[in-house]
């Protein structure tokens, strides 16, 4: 089968096209997948960029999330048949198992039916980012309807159903954005109010919109500058949420005066240290996400697709920054 393997840590030029066996069934839970989309996300350039999650990792297939259609199950699979699409976020965190490849085996457990509604595509680009919003917005921070939101970057992979979530749930949202086309993006999107931040100071905007009272919810998609920058804008005992690392020096004095609650969400620990019930919670999110796509409330925007040969010159595009929504690999 053909994938995309890397062997060393370096730039996209690191990243090669390539022949392998194709996976077999190993255990009588497990089933073979015939992949037809993979999704990009920010943390494959990271991985290349630094290296595997997971030890002794290289060489290694990249891409965390797929979907496709179930080819081979194992003698105790019962939730899936021959000929099933399946969609999920497996692998690519280091060594062979990963979704940038034609076939990938994975337990039947770690699969979920295909949203009907939805390409194989939009299905690969989008376990990863909901799983993410999902848990740092319900899990996390705990979100209620009526609460205020700020969700950093709305216009992005995980910012663009952020805002669908919380509106689902009953939320405010407001959001920032680069420009003004994203700004309607995210508007379409279901974000009451936009702060272009190259033109806009942030907690000017947000107080302006809050009346002064702060935001419920934050979600820091950015790093730390933006994490910082949050936490005056938040109202006493808010939530901050952040997907990314806020860094050293840290001075939480203001946040420790508002009685912010600090939360950090990955959604990839599961994965990393084998949690068999946070990843059952996380099949459970997606089936979730899948009835909301099914029924138009959600959903997944793909800005630009690329054969599995051309995944260079995507993780170029993500380095660069500011993609709206996701990317995806076209495989079969």
């Amino acid at each position: 089968m053909k994938v995309i393997e890397m062997r060393e840590t370096g730039g996209p030029a690191v990243l090669e096209l390539t022949e392998r066996p194709r996976p077999e069934l190993t255990t009588p839970t497990e089933i073979l997948v015939r992949l037809v989309a993979a999704g990009i996300n920010p943390v494959d350039t990271k991985i290349r960029a630094r290296g595997p999650l997971l030890p002794d990792g290289l060489p290694a297939v990249l891409g965390c999330d797929g979907s496709g259609v179930v080819e081979a199950v194992g003698a105790e699979v019962t939730r899936f048949k021959v000929g099933d699409e399946v969609w999920f976020c497996h692998g690519g965190l280091g060594g062979p198992v990963g979704n940038y490849a034609d076939y990938i085996c994975l337990d039947n457990q770690f699969a979920q039916a295909k949203p009907r509604g939805i390409s194989f595509v939009e299905a690969a680009a989008a376990p990863l980012v909901l799983l993410t919003a999902w848990e740092a917005l319900a899990d996390r921070a705990g979100l209620l309807p009526d609460q205020t939101v700020l969700i950093h970057a709305g216009a992005g992979g995980v910012g663009h159903v952020a805002i669908q979530l919380a509106r689902a749930a009953g939320a405010r949202v407001c959001t920032t954005v680069s420009s003004p086309e994203k700004a309607d993006f995210a508007h379409a999107l279901g974000a009451e109010y936009c702060i272009n931040y190259r033109e806009e100071n942030l907690l000017e905007a947000v107080m302006d919109w809050t009346g002064g009272r702060g935001v419920d919810i934050a979600l820091d998609t950015v790093g730390p500058a933006c994490f910082r920058a949050s936490i005056p804008a938040m109202a006493a005992y808010g939530n901050l949420v952040t997907i990314l690392d806020p860094g050293p020096d840290l001075d939480l004095k203001e946040a420790r005066n508002r009685n912010l609650r600090i939360s950090l969400e990955l959604m990839l620990t599961p994965q990393l240290r084998d949690l068999p019930r946070a990843r059952a919670h996380q099949g459970e999110i997606l089936r979730r996400c899948g009835k909301m796509i099914d029924t138009g409330e959600l959903r997944i925007h793909v800005s630009q697709t690329f054969p599995l040969a051309q995944v260079q010159e995507a993780h170029r595009l993500i380095e660069d920054g500011h993609v709206t929504g996701k990317l995806a690999l076209t495989i079969a």
